[in-house]
């Protein structure tokens, strides 16, 4: 027995060591397991960190976006009546824009009338210059001829005159005075 009581002794102490190993084993396990975890709640944290950091960023530029929002709505609202101003103003400056083409239409109707009767009076005045030139030539005509009577009539005065002082001279006397 004292064998059994020594064996069962031995066989006791390899099962308290083999419990010792085997809780060892499981200790090393648990605290390589909870190293791995406390890494992991330390990234997890730092993550949460970040994503807080990133969040107080983000809702800065948020704020900053939204302002910046609110300043370009309030430049679209701006535009939008700077727009319908344009527009009404290119109306306006349309409507304009057709009465002045439709008077200058008229112009150009005016001035192509008024371009007729400008060539009608030029043709009129075309027709009494050349009356004028030939009743200037008529006139010149006639007065060539009055002239040439005149001469015809002077030398005839003037063979008459030379004729009574022929006579005179002859008949010795002098004729009476006038």
């Amino acid at each position: 027995m004292k064998n059994l009581h020594q064996n069962l002794l031995i066989a006791l102490a390899f099962g308290l060591c083999a419990l010792c190993a085997w809780q060892w084993y499981g200790q090393t396990v648990q605290h390589t397991r909870i190293e791995s975890l406390n890494q992991l709640i330390y990234e997890k944290s730092a993550a949460i960190q970040d994503y807080t950091n990133s969040i107080k960023t983000m809702d800065r530029q948020i704020a900053q976006m939204d302002g910046h929002l609110a300043g370009l709505k309030e430049t679209i609202k701006t535009n939008d009546l700077l727009v319908l101003n344009q527009k009404r103003e290119l109306t306006k400056l349309e409507l304009t824009n057709e009465a002045l083409a439709n008077q200058n239409t008229e112009y150009k109707n005016g001035v192509a009338t008024l371009e007729a009767k400008l060539k009608e009076a030029y043709d009129g005045v075309t027709k009494q210059n050349e009356s004028i030139k030939e009743l200037v030539t008529q006139r010149d005509e006639f007065v060539r001829k009055f002239n040439d009577s005149v001469k015809e009539r002077n030398n005839l005065v003037s063979k008459y005159n030379e004729l009574v002082q022929r006579v005179e001279k002859l008949q010795g006397t002098k004729p009476p005075e006038k």
